[in-house]
């Protein structure tokens, strides 16, 4: 026999317990399509993630279904699920994702919007209707509403009126996604709403939290104005990373610039901190203007990276890019360990792109 000293057990139970290195806790806090290119991305770095969904849609088959069952809206929660399915492209997301055509009472409705419903009566809980769904898509990770109410978004928009200083109130997700004005303040109805328990834990335990991109007033902001939700952001000792928008949006955020996007998150969440902001290196050019991102990061007390993580010749964020850009942040020291947070000042710095997959690296 060796006279070499064992190895050392870090099982639980037989089970190894997961490696933070290779392996971080990975909370993605979004909604809709922004939410599912974060999650495509982040799956190829880790299987520990947990997705945080906004629950405020009113519009289309969410919107009926949460109208006339008087449960949250499940769309954003099914896009979460469909992006972690063990297989995105096999028949169960696919069937998941599949809409309904024609023009009778299921017309417009998805066919896994349906299976939530169904499971959410018969179990009695909307978590446990998302985890049984997720059992059956044999999901990497687990998906879970920012509250366990449906909540309402209402919002001051200017420009809708011929004094242009005079904001009118407009309320719903969809009305406020779609207004032609300018959108200057979002908050919730009902004001103070729970947060869902299990997600204010999982931001607690994380390692990484991820915010963004998506619709940044219906989508992004609203995580912000959950009390709770807000405090498990601010008290995690997670590295946090704001990932902005390639584009403005039609309507919701026409005409904004990246500087406008991080100034209104500000603006909306005055005492509240990111590590980074991860910005598209193609959607903001040399020179001045990303001089002026940085120095709106500064109220976020952040460094901000610039990296391509764009599919080409779109507005949509390429998962094997962001997957790169988002290995190469977690990955640096933290600001305030490496001594850039002075008087305010961050340096800009620069990502070069990796190609995607599956990284097993010590980000720490």
């Amino acid at each position: 026999m060796s006279d070499a000293e064992p190895a050392e057990d870090t099982s639980v139970h037989g089970q190894r317990e997961p490696d933070p290195a290779s392996d971080p806790a990975v909370v993605a806090l979004g909604g809709g399509h922004g939410l599912y290119a974060t999650l495509t991305a982040v799956r190829r770095l880790t299987e520990r993630i947990t997705a945080v969904v906004t629950v405020a849609d009113d519009g289309g088959s969410s919107g009926r279904l949460r109208s006339e069952l008087g449960m949250l809206p499940p769309g954003d929660l099914r896009m979460a699920l469909a992006a972690l399915a063990e297989d995105p492209e096999g028949v169960w997301a696919r069937t998941a994702q599949h809409r309904f055509g024609g023009t009778g009472a299921l017309a417009g409705h998805s066919v896994g919007n349906l299976v939530l419903a169904g499971l959410a009566e018969v179990l009695g809980d909307p978590v446990a209707a998302l985890d049984e769904m997720g059992a059956i898509l044999r999901c990497t990770g687990r998906v879970l509403p920012m509250s366990p109410t449906a909540l309402t978004i209402e919002a001051d928009v200017s420009g809708l009126e011929a004094d242009p200083r005079v904001s009118r109130c407009i309320r719903g997700q969809v009305a406020v996604a779609t207004t032609p004005g300018k959108v200057r303040r979002v908050r919730l109805i009902p004001s103070d709403p729970p947060a869902s328990v299990d997600a204010t834990s999982a931001i607690g335990h994380a390692d990484v939290v991820v915010l963004g991109p998506g619709s940044w007033f219906t989508s992004v902001i609203p995580h912000m104005l959950v009390p709770d939700l807000r405090t498990a952001l601010m008290q995690t000792q997670a590295v946090k990373v704001l990932v902005l928008n390639l584009a403005a949006e039609p309507g919701e955020t026409t005409g904004f610039s990246a500087e406008r996007h991080v100034h209104v998150l500000s603006q909306h969440a005055p005492d509240f901190a990111v590590d980074h902001v991860l910005v598209d290196s193609g959607s903001v050019p040399e020179g001045r203007e990303r001089e002026h991102v940085a120095r709106a990061a500064e109220q976020l007390r952040a460094r901000v990276t610039f990296a391509d993580v764009a599919e080409a010749g779109t507005d949509r964020h390429h998962p094997g890019k962001l997957a790169a850009a988002l290995d190469q942040v977690i990955r640096q020291p933290r600001p305030e360990l490496a001594g850039l947070r002075v008087e305010g000042r961050h340096p800009v710095q620069q990502v070069r792109s990796v190609s995607g997959g599956k990284e097993r690296v010590s980000w720490r």
